[in-house]
């Protein structure tokens, strides 16, 4: 997957070089050329110089044909900017946008761009909200510690009941959709193909979340 950064400080760069890492052809975008130093002499991907919500340095970046977009500069207003044109004139998939303003993140979380808030945020994080196409996080209260996270349900979980899933991951459901309309989930719900579940997790279970969702259920009945 090709997968545009925004912003080439500490985290940028830590992000773009782990995803080159792990395979995936990414482009970085700073105004400061000299930024790019951060990346080090191995990294073989893009390096724009520009603005990260300007239209043609987000082309040169390779953003239409990107599978991910991070905007991690320093500034949150460039930060949305960037993230909506990448998602709205783009159509990028997985978006997701750093914040320092926490009391923004609910209005960022209206215009469909997934927030992450400096002080909860860790890179693994960050990887897991780009690269996960079956969870991803909606909101997060002040202190970081407790969260809600959007999940698909995933083929080995269908016929299974829902109150297996709260079991293996610890997180506890907060409403499901299905058919696009919200319901309140009991413990003997039985989960569909194509359901969404939002569930409440702490910080501390979201990796065993991620990993619940995305391994088959073993054994059991369903």
């Amino acid at each position: 997957m090709h997968v545009v950064v925004m912003g080439c400080g500490r985290v940028g760069s830590a992000i773009a070089r782990r995803l080159e890492e792990v395979g995936h052809s990414v482009a970085v975008i700073d105004q400061d050329p000299g930024a790019f130093r951060r990346l080090g002499p191995d990294f073989a991907g893009r390096q724009v110089t520009g603005l990260g919500f300007d239209r043609q340095t987000l082309l040169d970046a390779g953003v239409d044909t990107a599978g991910a977009f991070a905007a991690v500069s320093s500034g949150d207003n460039s930060n949305i900017l960037s993230a909506r044109v990448a998602r709205e004139t783009f159509g990028v998939q997985h978006v997701v946008a750093r914040i320092y303003d926490s009391k923004r993140a609910e209005v960022y979380e209206r215009m469909g761009i997934p927030s992450v808030a400096t002080v909860p945020w860790t890179v693994n994080r960050l990887l897991r909200e780009l690269l996960s196409v079956k969870v991803s996080e909606l909101w997060r209260e002040p202190t970081g510690k407790v969260l809600l996270m959007r999940i698909t349900v995933t083929e080995g979980w269908v016929g299974r009941k829902l109150a297996d899933l709260e079991s293996a991951s610890g997180a506890r459901a907060a409403w499901l959709v299905r058919f696009g309309e919200a319901v309140l989930p009991t413990a003997s719900t039985v989960l569909q193909d194509g359901d969404q579940l939002v569930v409440a997790a702490t910080d501390e279970l979201t990796s065993r979340v991620h990993e619940v969702v995305e391994q088959a259920p073993e054994g059991g009945q369903r």
